[in-house]
């Protein structure tokens, strides 16, 4: 039978999203990536003019939202639909003014504990796959497969520095794999939520690999025929 709920965990750059979204699109579920709710925090405490330094307020209006996410209504080339308060803000919560904020919201306990209940609502709900850091661990431990997806922090800030030049944007390795080194550091040691390995999960470097042998091993995974 195959799983249907999939959480799929792991550093930046490892693959979670690209794979996440092929692995939905393939069995016709929602792709579900959980930052799009740090997002919509992001915009609608931008809205409001809140200090975004007063956690406390932020937390608060993370605990008033309601923020949902379900397949595209649409197709005009998104991946899922975002709704803040029953508003449709897919496009407007990638907006620049959001890039720069969402990892101050982020990085509150408060706004990390009312969020997981929302995403676990949306995960609850069956034929997902929900890609984040703490899915496997924290968000929904109960999911019938769980992934962590890993690279060596040279390989991911190698991948990174493609995504930069495909862009045409300016990009040094050495910096990159500074950041990276740091962002995993920070997200294996803050104290809500940290990235870590599942009991249960299972655990693929994708060092190597590209990006369709990673996707088999995961349809098979999935379906219950991985030995």
């Amino acid at each position: 039978m195959t799983a249907k709920i999939i959480a799929i965990d792991g550093p930046a750059a490892s693959g979670k999203s690209t794979i996440g979204k092929k692995l939905a699109d393939h069995f016709g579920y929602l792709y579900f990536d959980t930052g799009v709710m740090y997002r919509a925090v992001t915009l609608a405490a931008l809205r409001r003019g809140l200090n975004l330094e007063n956690e406390i307020a932020i937390t608060r209006l993370a605990e008033e939202l309601r923020i949902d996410v379900s397949l595209p209504s649409a197709e005009n080339g998104r991946s899922y639909d975002v709704l803040l308060d029953s508003e449709d803000v897919t496009k407007k919560i990638f907006q620049p003014e959001i890039d720069k904020n969402v990892s101050v919201i982020s990085a509150y306990p408060g706004v990390r504990r009312a969020l997981t209940a929302q995403q676990r609502r949306v995960g609850l709900r069956g034929e997902v796959v929900m890609v984040g850091r703490d899915i496997g661990t924290v968000v929904l431990p109960e999911a019938d497969l769980k992934v962590y997806l890993d690279a060596s922090v040279e390989e991911r800030a190698r991948r990174r520095y493609l995504e930069y030049q495909m862009h045409g944007e300016p990009a040094s390795m050495e910096e990159i794999t500074k950041s990276m080194r740091k962002r995993d550091r920070i997200d294996s040691t803050r104290e809500a939520a940290p990235l870590k390995l599942a009991r249960d999960a299972v655990r693929i470097n994708t060092d190597g690999l590209n990006i369709d042998q990673v996707l088999d091993r995961l349809k098979l995974l999935a379906e219950g025929k991985d030995v």
